[in-house]
């Protein structure tokens, strides 16, 4: 190639990769752009981030980007802003129901201060050991920096051997903290443990006499070890170990020089050699069961009085499968690494909120916040929400400004703008994230934080706020946030809690008007012994509540001994409650779609949807052990406001608020896993299988009827079921009664009559049922099952009709029991393993039906839809064969028919198995479907299905050629009977011998003329030819008569009543006569009347 070509074929190459002629180091990424700056603001598809260029970790970036309204980018950058990203950065999660983002396990436990290099300080294991062939010792420290000595961390003596096996480290100046283990004298190197930082860390030793294996473990990784040390002796029994001292005898000879300075606690002990899988898990505040000798405890311990008091601590522990999403933007793929490590992130906004937010500083309230800021002497309020806070918030500073704000908030007499509302926000968010960072001791006035917090919230959600609150919520959320800051304290608080004080109650009332009762929002954390509530379970009661009525949140039983079988023993119980008016207006379910009526009446009664709106107080309840929060099955009542909804339906539904569901504007009210346990008149009793912040919601809907409608729809739906039970049970005993032949047809008929009717005589009976809860459940499960089992027979009733009129098939024998499985077996499964899945969630509440708030209606609903849709579409096939059948007919009795006569033929081949299938198949049915729409069509619905046992009884039961003849071969043996009878008693005793002979032959003779002159009559009236046409009936096509002359069976009547619609000789003729594939074996098979398919 010409060497022009290849400098052309070269800039050709470089203009479409977009690198820069001048610059052959750089990258040779397409369109690549300069990095992004600190603080930059990148439009992307889905909004905006914002770009801060820190390294924290998943949590602390997740609460940064939320102090600025803001939330981790749920996705991977996209467009320019992809290619500007040099490293990994942290991504947030769309968590779907009930998921909660990853938290670490905050853990509140004792600590033992170590202040300086004393020979007075040390604590004792007050068991002596057993004999020990290995062990592990693992303790969180937090080492002293300021001392370069060699300290010993724990020590362990033996009456023979003083030096038994130690644990010594020394901290090099602004480099890292080096860890040797000493065991039988023997003294292994000095490596890098963990960084001399003065932050808490997890320290861990191993140590087997089975070759003298040790190591060493530092936050989870190994750190050093090898062979050799000790090997071969064990460590014998008797032995002392002390934290904190270098024992010189045993328990004893204490050195300053040897002394630990630091902080030391959640101190464990085993008898084994740990994995490193379980080192892990004991990082986590797990430590392994299995050959543990020593479980921190103080209590255990003998502690020198100058380590006393002990100070209580509040660890973060890391979760074993804890790991948050990432992206990586040189690789351009999603992972997951720990959640404790560091990576930059991005915080994202809709373009919407941002350029509101960019505003906030124009908006009413900012006096407010320039008199706060002024008082505090610092930065308390910020006017831009979007911008820096600098600095860590202490203990402190947060008591003092909190007192500050309440002030000022008291005295303002206008009511606050919404900057004020959003800085107090901010504020709060940073006060509840004090115990979020790296372990602190929690000494201070935590109690009055708590209070504080509380005041500041309940000013904040007064009632002449709830229209500022309802323009602040479209940008940054409702007042949910402020429950959530108050509740994250909680955890904090329960560090303060000690034995002789179990209980903390929280509480400000402030006087203002409410059309609620009272402003009173509340907190109370409580530790509970599991053993003392294994019987009764733990109810909490709000003020002014009822343990056993409206305004209590209650811990079943049954939980309580779960969480025994879990090995806990004691567990802190948080509970908050919130009771503002300004929920009711800012908070509104807005991802709740309106929930189904629970029965056809109720849905007559809606014509349209209004809103959803919170009816209750908020209540939270939130379960914590030693490791982290526990999650349970609750069940709570409260009071609802549904008096503020007059003329209105109001349907309470049990709700749950999910913070992770819309990050955008601090999540929505949910409604998985809860539901309605039972109705009042003013509250509502809830069950929800986790714990959480619940509330009762308020779905209003418009009324259409009042209550003189309803009153009489009701009647009408009784009387309606009254009389098709009568109908549908007349049907069942005449098939029973009248010796009707043994057929397929007969038999689903059956069993169809009989489901049917035991249905609706269930359904007429379930209003008496409903004040005892375990006849309700037994009378839906029955209910249940008999409609179901009603519509199987319906659908077995058209695939019989499909079998005889479409595939033509007159196969007997395995089939029945095909029919009997899909009618009776399927129903049971689907009742049994509902039942099975759904126990609480089954039966609805106010009435004996399925709970149509949840999936379980869907076990009913599911079924019928699908019975009706296979129905429908047999009987659209079906009226096709017979207008098919007609119209051949038509043509082949008048080459040339008449228009007239042709509409008239095709109409009534379609109508007439309409008719004479609608019942059976239940497509009456299909108008409840249209209910909803208006009332008009709940008395349609209540018409047409009162009517199907009816029109059952008057087709296939009083219009019936089998059942009429069965009666009447019943009525003449009957009178032949009694004519024998007579006969006999005429002749006397001279006539007793030959009535057991010629007796019989008589009977047999007069039954046979009968049936002749019955045979004759239907004869006489016969066409002469084989295949000659009714006169009154063109579609009418008789068999020919050598077929009948063979098999001997009486000609067909030609049809000159209604009855001939549900006449057996007529339909199969009529949809099968011209079909090759077996028309007239089918009239040969089918004898004494009985080829009718309809029936």
């Amino acid at each position: 190639m010409a060497p022009w070509r290849h400098c052309l074929l070269y800039l050709l190459i470089k203009s479409l990769s977009g690198t820069p002629f001048n610059s052959p180091g750089e990258s040779r990424k397409p369109w690549d752009t300069a990095p992004v700056a600190p603080g930059e603001m990148v439009e992307t598809a889905g909004g905006v981030c914002r770009y801060p260029q820190q390294r924290l970790s998943w949590w602390q970036a997740q609460e940064s980007c939320e102090l600025r309204f803001g939330h981790l980018a749920l996705g991977p950058p996209d467009g320019v802003l992809a290619l500007r990203l040099r490293d990994q950065v942290w991504m947030g999660q769309s968590d779907a129901l009930l998921r909660r983002p990853p938290q670490r396990r905050a853990r509140t436990t004792v600590a033992l201060v170590f202040g300086g290099k004393t020979a007075d300080r040390a604590a004792w294991l007050r068991t002596p050991l057993p004999k020990l062939g290995a062990l592990t010792a693992c303790a969180h420290v937090q080492w002293d920096t300021a001392s370069p000595d060699t300290a010993t961390l724990f020590s362990l003596a033996v009456p023979a051997l003083a030096n038994a096996l130690q644990l010594r480290a020394f901290a090099e100046r602004g480099g890292t903290v080096r860890a040797a283990l000493v065991v039988r004298g023997h003294h292994a190197p000095f490596l890098p443990a963990f960084g001399a930082d003065g932050r808490w860390h997890h320290l861990c030793a191993t140590w087997e006499q089975r070759g003298g294996s040790w190591a060493l473990f530092a936050d989870g990784r190994r750190r050093s070890g090898a062979r050799g040390l000790g090997a071969g002796h064990p460590m014998p029994p008797g032995g002392v170990l002390v934290l904190g001292q270098d024992q010189d005898s045993l328990g004893g000879g204490f050195s300053v020089r040897d002394a630990f300075s630091g902080n030391l606690t959640d101190f464990n002990l085993w008898a084994r050699a740990l994995n490193p899988a379980q080192l892990r898990r004991a990082r986590t505040c797990a430590p392994p069961p299995s050959g543990l000798l020593f479980r921190w405890d103080p209590d255990a311990l003998d502690v020198a009085p100058s380590l006393l008091p002990t100070v209580r601590l509040r660890l973060l522990c890391p979760v074993p499968s804890e790991e948050c999403p990432t992206w990586d933007p040189g690789l351009g793929t999603e992972g997951s690494e720990s959640c404790l490590q560091q990576h930059l992130f991005l915080c994202c906004y809709r373009t919407e909120t941002y350029r509101q937010l960019q505003d906030a500083h124009s908006w009413p309230g900012q006096d407010v916040i320039r008199r706060v800021n002024a008082l505090a002497n610092a930065t308390v309020l910020p006017p831009d929400p979007l911008s820096e806070v600098h600095g860590a918030l202490s203990l402190a500073e947060a008591s003092h400004f909190l007192g500050i704000l309440e002030r000022v908030l008291a005295k303002e007499v206008a009511p606050l703008g919404p900057a004020v509302l959003l800085a107090v926000k901010h504020f709060l968010k940073r006060v509840a994230a004090l115990g979020a960072g790296e372990p602190q001791l929690l000494t201070g006035p935590w109690e009055q934080l708590g209070q504080d917090v509380l005041s500041v919230a309940s000013l904040v959600l007064e009632e002449q706020l709830a229209n500022t609150w309802l323009s602040v919520s479209k940008v940054v959320g409702g007042p949910m946030s402020l429950v959530a800051s108050v509740h994250h304290l909680a955890p904090l608080l329960s560090a303060t809690l000690t034995s002789e004080r179990s209980q903390m109650h929280i509480q400000y009332r402030h006087a203002g008007p409410a059309t609620w009762p009272h402003l009173i929002p509340g907190l109370e954390v409580r530790s509970l012994r599991l053993r003392e509530a294994s019987t009764g379970g733990y109810t909490f009661t709000m003020p002014d509540g009822h343990p056993e009525g409206p305004g209590h949140i209650h811990m079943p039983a049954g939980e309580v001994r779960r969480l025994l079988r879990k090995g806990l023993s004691g567990v802190t119980m948080i509970h908050s409650w919130f009771t503002s008016s300004v929920f009711l207006y800012a908070v509104e379910g807005p991802g709740l779609e309106p929930q189904a009526p629970d029965s056809l009446e109720e849905a007559g009664r809606m014509q349209r949807f209004l809103s959803t709106q919170v009816g209750s107080a908020i209540i939270s309840s939130d379960v914590w052990d030693a490791g982290g929060e526990v999650n349970i099955a609750v069940t709570f009542h409260l009071k609802h406001q549904a008096q503020a909804f007059p003329q209105k339906l109001v349907e309470p539904i049990c709700a749950f608020w999910n913070f992770s569901s819309s990050p955008n504007t601090g999540g929505s009210w949910a409604t998985t896993g809860c539901s309605v346990a039972a109705l009042y008149q003013d509250s509502t009793a809830c069950f929800c299988n986790h714990s959480t912040k619940f509330a009762v919601l308020l779905q209003v809907y418009d009324i259409q009827r009042g209550p003189e409608e309803e009153s009489l729809l009701k009647t009408l739906s009784f009387v309606g079921c009254g009389v098709s039970f009568c109908a549908l049970a007349t049907t069942f005993v005449l098939f029973l009664a009248a010796g009707v032949p043994k057929s397929e047809r007969v038999t689903v008929h059956k069993n169809l009559t009989f489901s049917l009717a035991s249905a609706e005589v269930i359904l007429m009976a379930s209003d008496w049922a409903k004040a005892n809860k375990v006849a309700c459940v037994a009378v839906t499960a029955a209910m249940h099952l008999l409609f179901l089992v009603a519509f199987s027979w319906m659908l077995v009733e058209g695939l019989l009709l499909w079998s005889k009129v479409v595939a033509v098939s007159m196969r007997t024998g395995p089939r029945m029991r095909l029919y009997y499985a899909t009618g009776w077996g399927v129903p049971v499964a689907i009742v049994a393993l509902t039942l099975a899945t759904s126990p609480h969630d089954y039966v609805a509440s106010g009435h004996c039906w399925l709970n149509v708030h949840t999936d379980t209606i869907w076990a009913f609903v599911g079924p019928v839809l699908f019975v009706l849709t296979a129905n429908t579409c047999i009987l659209v096939r079906v009226v096709i064969v017979t207008v098919s059948t007609a119209r051949r007919r038509a043509r082949m009795l008048s080459p040339q028919p008449r228009l007239q006569q042709q509409i008239r033929i095709q109409l009534w081949a379609t109508v007439k198995p309409v008719l004479v299938l609608l019942p059976i198949l239940g497509l009456t049915w299909l108008v409840g479907i249209l209910v909803h729409l208006s009332p008009d069509w709940a008395y349609v619905a209540v018409g047409l299905n009162s009517f199907q046992g009816p029109y059952i009884f008057l087709v296939y039961a009083a219009y019936n050629g089998e059942v009429r003849s069965a009666l009447r071969r019943m009525t003449e043996k009957k009178a032949t009977e009694a004519t024998t009878a007579r006969g006999g008693a005429g002749a006397g005793g001279t006539a007793h011998g030959s009535a057991h002979g010629p007796g019989p032959s008589a009977a047999n003779a007069l039954s046979f003329q009968t049936r002749s002159r019955h045979y004759g009559r239907a004869s006489s009236s016969r066409p002469s030819g084989p295949w000659a046409v009714a006169q009154d009936s063109p579609m009418a096509l008789v068999p020919p008569q050598r077929h009948v002359a063979v098999r001997g069976t009486p000609s067909p009547r030609i049809p000159m009543t209604f009855s001939s619609i549900a006449e057996p000789e007529r339909p199969a003729v009529e949809l099968t006569a011209f079909k090759t594939s077996g028309a007239s074996r089918l009239w040969e098979q089918e004898s004494g009347g009985s080829a009718s398919v309809l029936k």
